[in-house]
């Protein structure tokens, strides 16, 4: 059980904070990047889920991918691949898949580009999907200069992706999707 004593430690005062395994890092290097850009995704699917009206379902899914961010971050703040501690396994990407495939199944197919907006819930979609993917973007920085779990950068993908077929679900249910118009402002 994690147990939070004291909010300020005065510890990153100088510029570093701590890893999962106690080593001091500066606040600047990628790993901390991937974990604040994580964080940072984490943050929009929470303003996110004030705007969905009720929908219980898309909350339920919502609130299980904000404790896999949470577990992705855990993953992220111990170096190397292996070890005892937490490290994201493939069900959770699984359950993604699950989730795209039947959100999906129930809209009609795509005819053009998706511009980002719609209902509000839709719109915060598509502003949570494009966090996911900067986090995403972040990771792979990451996994190029270190060992990482390679699940890390397949979950903040299908996140992403689970992102845009919410924003394609919950707009369905206000209209319908804003679809691009190629040349459109001529």
């Amino acid at each position: 059980m994690v147990r939070i004593d004291r909010v300020t430690t005065r510890g990153g005062d100088t510029g570093q904070t701590s890893l999962g395994d106690g080593t001091r890092v500066a606040k600047d290097v990628l790993r901390i990047e991937a974990l604040g850009a994580v964080d940072e995704a984490n943050a929009a699917l929470g303003v996110l889920r004030l705007h969905l009206g009720g929908d219980a379902e898309a909350d339920a899914m919502l609130a299980r991918i904000q404790n896999d961010l949470f577990d992705v971050g855990a993953d992220l703040c111990v170096p190397d691949e292996g070890g005892a501690r937490l490290r994201l396994t493939e069900a959770p990407v699984l359950r993604l898949e699950a989730e795209i495939a039947a959100m999906t199944a129930a809209l009609p197919p795509l005819t053009s580009f998706v511009l980002p907006g719609g209902s509000p819930g839709g719109a915060q979609a598509h502003v949570a999907r494009t966090v996911v993917r900067r986090a995403e973007r972040r990771v792979v920085s990451l996994a190029r200069a270190e060992a990482l779990n390679p699940l890390l950068v397949r979950y903040l993908n299908r996140a992403s992706d689970h992102l845009f077929a919410l924003a394609r679900r919950l707009n369905a249910a206000a209209g319908g999707d804003v679809l691009w118009v190629p040349g459109a402002g001529r």
